[in-house]
């Protein structure tokens, strides 16, 4: 353990995060998450976990056990516009003829986004990704209104649930972020996997699965 006084708000300690681009919806076949999709205009990811809550258990007049319920992911996407395929995911299916029709089945898909990741000497230190597995959208409210003189354009979003997928030595998880950052991410491992994620033109982009993400990461 290091020894000496602790310090607060130390120059180039002082981190934020900023920011949401870099969106990309995947979409998911028997477990496997490819063929992404850019997600143009996007304006938010707001993440709301849920679970983990304690309950605790008596016996012999004391309180014997603390036990934790099971973490959920949950997030609301909020959005200028969406990907075409996300359509299906939004419980829509079209006919040949273009029909949409909607209150049909909700598939699950894969989504990644990167927040920008800042300190008090450089605004542009690095990014954090944000990869989610098992999501599904719920139904949305959209409120379309008349144009006035403050013409403004309409916003969509989803709040979606997740299920999360196994990862070898944890516990199942729907979310893993990567810090550009931190001294332990390779940099050659990093441009392997935003090669995966966002393509190139001869790579397909696709959304590999949390082991692969790690073994990506260690680099050639």
């Amino acid at each position: 353990m290091p020894i000496g006084a602790l310090v607060w708000d130390g120059i180039g300690s002082r981190f934020y995060e900023t920011g949401v681009d870099h969106g990309v919806l995947y979409h998911q076949v028997s477990g496997v998450y490819n063929d992404g999709e850019a997600w143009n205009g996007l304006v938010g990811v707001s993440e709301s976990p849920s679970g983990a809550e304690a309950s605790s258990q008596y016996a012999d007049n004391i309180q014997y056990v603390n036990l934790v319920s099971a973490e959920k992911f949950e997030a609301t996407i909020e959005c200028f516009t969406a990907p075409d395929g996300f359509l299906t995911y939004d419980g829509v299916k079209k006919t040949a003829n273009g029909l949409q029709v909607g209150m049909q089945s909700r598939p699950t898909f894969g989504f990644s986004w990167r927040t920008n990741k800042g300190s008090d000497l450089d605004e542009d230190l690095g990014y954090i990704l944000h990869l989610a597995y098992g999501l599904q959208a719920a139904p949305s409210e959209r409120a379309y209104k008349t144009v006035n003189e403050s013409k403004e354009p309409l916003t969509f979003s989803w709040k979606v649930t997740s299920t999360p997928v196994a990862i070898p030595g944890y516990k199942p998880s729907a979310i893993v972020k990567i810090d550009s950052t931190d001294p332990d991410v390779d940099p050659d491992g990093l441009e392997a996997l935003e090669l995966a994620l966002y393509g190139s033109n001869t790579v397909a982009p696709r959304l590999p699965l949390p082991a692969e993400v790690d073994t990506l990461l260690a680099g050639p």
